[in-house]
């Protein structure tokens, strides 16, 4: 299973969470900075757009493992609460193309 970590202790706020998420997954340089163009980058992880370094099989998934979560959610709590509701509706989206979800979302 591929893995995107991302580093808790380097996440202290909106900005660095899309700095960090930016380079973590490859996002293209026009990335808007914002959950939305978050969701919509890891919404085509099966296609071949570009969107991220990350390019997922069929059935494939990415786990998104979040080291030092606990650091983050002191510093940043909102941030662990909107990973999770993005998480769910990114795999949402695959559903309701007949696909299998392609996020997991691991806090260590």
């Amino acid at each position: 299973m591929p893995t995107a970590r991302l580093n808790g202790e380097l996440i202290t706020d909106w900005e660095s969470f899309h700095t960090v998420s930016a380079e973590v997954f490859g996002f293209p340089e026009f990335y808007g900075r914002n959950m939305n163009a978050w969701i919509d980058c890891l919404s085509y992880l099966r296609d071949e757009d570009g969107m991220s370094k990350f390019r997922l099989r069929e059935n494939e998934v990415l786990d998104i493992e979040v080291q030092h979560s606990e650091k983050l959610r002191q510093n940043a709590p909102e941030i662990i609460e909107t990973l999770e509701f993005c998480i769910d509706d990114i795999n949402e989206r695959y559903a309701d193309y007949g696909e299998a979800p392609a996020l997991k979302l691991t806090l260590r």
